[in-house]
């Protein structure tokens, strides 16, 4: 049955899925990643009609009248909202299929999707079945720090240890692999939405100013770090006062923001050096000749290398385009049968 799976995906635009909680990417076999978009959605309440996807839905958040419903289908890194993700991932595998030369009448496409590595059995379920039920063939399940380790060109099948961190907008994704295997893995729901919860925090306490998670998201994306690095700078906040009710606008600096942002920081650090710790002495070795690689949106806050280097005296290197490392790992399965035999999760296949 596997063959034959095989065999017609040579025959359908079969596609790689990174599901992830802020962002979602999808990679079509042989043509590349062809969608970069946030996961969020825009829903008539009533009828469920889909107003908005992707970009267009998050500036739609917190911006919506009574009727309509803006909203992310995942939070921490699994599925909050089947219904929502079913819509979603149905939008964009008709979107990955668009034009004369879509064949639509030839086989449905296999999906390899990257979930988190702690998920229990009823969430890895969701999410085979927001794709079957959005129009996949078959669903491969795929642990994101494998897809990441793929996707980052590391060689998984040496006898050597590779340390790959990923920090999504969910979740952070730790883990050693030897031998095309998982030796030692750790996963946490801390990443880049609990660093933007940081922000609005800091603000309502230090401030007394009520921000959104856009607002929030903006200045981190702006001036956040998690190391002194280059010149300190200050940006305008916005938001409402809450003892008076009415708009008010305070100046923050990047010292603020990195002070803010230090306790998610340490404890991604800290679930890191659990990891570490827990790792055989023979791949240390191996770790700290070649450094940890770290990807995922979350590591491209600015000084994150620098802050884990330091902390636990192992070189760290940022992989080239980390928002799409994932997928790129769930692309190169979809091209080799073996590896996806060997590094899909048990019972991730499914027929229909």
């Amino acid at each position: 049955m596997f063959l034959v799976d095989h065999v017609l995906g040579i025959f359908s635009h079969d596609i790689g899925i990174d599901l992830g909680t802020a962002n979602t990417l999808v990679l079509v076999r042989g043509k590349g990643i062809l969608v970069r978009e946030p996961t969020v959605i825009a829903q008539h309440k009533k009828s469920k009609e889909i107003l908005a996807v992707g970009s267009e839905a998050k500036r739609m958040v917190g911006k919506t009248p009574m009727n309509i419903n803006a909203i992310r289908p995942l939070r921490d890194g699994v599925i909050n909202d089947l219904e929502a993700a079913e819509a979603l991932i149905r939008y964009f595998i008709g979107k990955v299929h668009e034009g004369p030369s879509s064949f639509p009448k030839i086989p449905r496409p296999r999906v390899a999707t990257g979930i988190p590595s702690n998920i229990t059995e009823v969430e890895r379920r969701a999410v085979q079945e927001a794709a079957l039920n959005a129009g996949a063939r078959s669903v491969f399940l795929i642990e994101e720090p494998m897809a990441a380790a793929i996707g980052a060109n590391l060689f998984i099948d040496e006898p050597k240890g590779n340390m790959i961190v990923d920090i999504g907008g969910g979740t952070s994704e730790i883990a050693v692999i030897s031998l095309g295997g998982v030796v030692v893995n750790r996963s946490v729901k801390i990443a880049g939405d609990e660093m933007d919860q940081d922000i609005i925090n800091y603000a309502r306490s230090r401030y007394n100013l009520l921000v959104g998670e856009r607002t929030a998201e903006n200045l981190k994306m702006s001036i956040g770090s998690a190391y002194p690095v280059g010149e300190e700078r200050k940006l305008p906040l916005r938001g409402r006062d809450l003892a008076s009710g009415l708009p008010a606008t305070i100046m923050i600096s990047s010292g603020e923001v990195r002070e803010a942002l230090s306790g998610t920081v340490r404890a991604i650090i800290d679930t890191i050096k659990d990891a570490i710790e827990d790792t055989p002495p023979e791949l240390i070795g191996d770790i700290a000749e070649e450094g940890v690689t770290l990807t995922g949106g979350g590591s491209l806050l600015v000084g994150l290398p620098e802050a884990i280097a330091a902390d636990t005296k192992i070189p760290v290197k940022l992989t080239e385009d980390p928002l799409t490392t994932v997928v790129r790992g769930t692309g190169k399965v979809l091209e080799d049968a073996e590896l996806l035999r060997r590094v899909r999760v048990s019972g991730g296949l499914q027929q229909v």
